[in-house]
């Protein structure tokens, strides 16, 4: 795995152009992108693209693992918010992960991406149980690892399996692909005058309670000292610029390294 890089003057350009920053990264996609301008289920032309750029990503030497939401299939809090039992409700959002797993499992392997699923929860049936020196060494052999059923227990979402897979996994970077690009002051679809952050710390994140992300997930990342860079997903090839430092995103990290 190819060291962050680091900031030192003039040389930084020269540096991410040789070697980007990051080389072994997590990507958390919500359900939600996945649905594209659906309102339900699974937009193929959606899951297409996403798979493109996965692959253009693979293509280039970076070692990619992913989790996938479930929410645009079936949303745990929500159903327990209309009355059904949470850990059960929770439980069926875990399944819908796996659905979502799957679909961009295929989408990857139609293009030639050797991809592997590792639930939480056992499905031998349909893919490799979690676990960590194996999803391991399928990155190291170049191949994707999607990790889903979250945590396999109730009462998180699945910002917390991203933080804790990408902590795991020796990650450089954990990217959140959204359908914004950044973090934003407040909802930039709601609020025309938000104003986008460039970059932030884990504290000011914390401090100023911007809801992009779980609480837990963020001070897991912090604790661990793994940047947080979220993006647009749904601009095509904006994955692989973000990478090599020139897509438009928002960086949370610590302003001075720690150690």
């Amino acid at each position: 795995m190819v060291p962050r890089a680091t900031q030192d003057g003039g040389d930084y350009q020269r540096m991410t152009a040789a070697q980007p920053p990051y080389r072994r990264v997590l990507l958390k996609v919500s359900g939600e992108v996945l649905m594209g301008d659906a309102p339900f289920g699974i937009d193929m032309a959606t899951l297409d693209a996403v798979a493109e750029d996965i692959a253009l990503v693979v293509n280039h030497g970076f070692e990619l693992c992913l989790v996938v939401g479930g929410g645009n299939i079936f949303r745990g809090v929500s159903m327990a918010g209309r009355g059904m039992e949470r850990a059960s409700a929770d439980y069926m959002g875990m399944l819908a992960t796996v659905m979502n797993s799957l679909a961009v499992q295929s989408a990857l392997e139609k293009r030639g991406v050797n991809t592997r699923v590792q639930s939480a929860i056992p499905m031998d049936a349909i893919c490799e149980p979690y676990i960590r020196r194996r999803a391991l060494r399928h990155l190291e052999k170049g191949r994707v690892v999607i990790f889903a059923a979250g945590l396999g227990a109730p009462f998180f979402t699945t910002d917390t399996p991203a933080a804790l897979r990408a902590a795991e996994m020796g990650c450089d970077a954990l990217l959140k692909g959204t359908s914004v690009d950044g973090v934003y002051t407040a909802d930039p679809k709601k609020d025309p005058q938000a104003k986008r952050f460039e970059r932030l710390t884990y504290q000011e994140v914390l401090a100023q309670d911007l809801r992009f992300m779980d609480a837990s997930a963020i001070s897991l990342m912090r604790d661990n000292a793994i940047p947080i860079l979220v993006f647009s997903i749904r601009e095509r090839g904006n994955l692989l610029k973000v990478l090599t430092g020139e897509g438009v995103h928002t960086t949370i990290e610590d302003l001075q390294p720690r150690g």
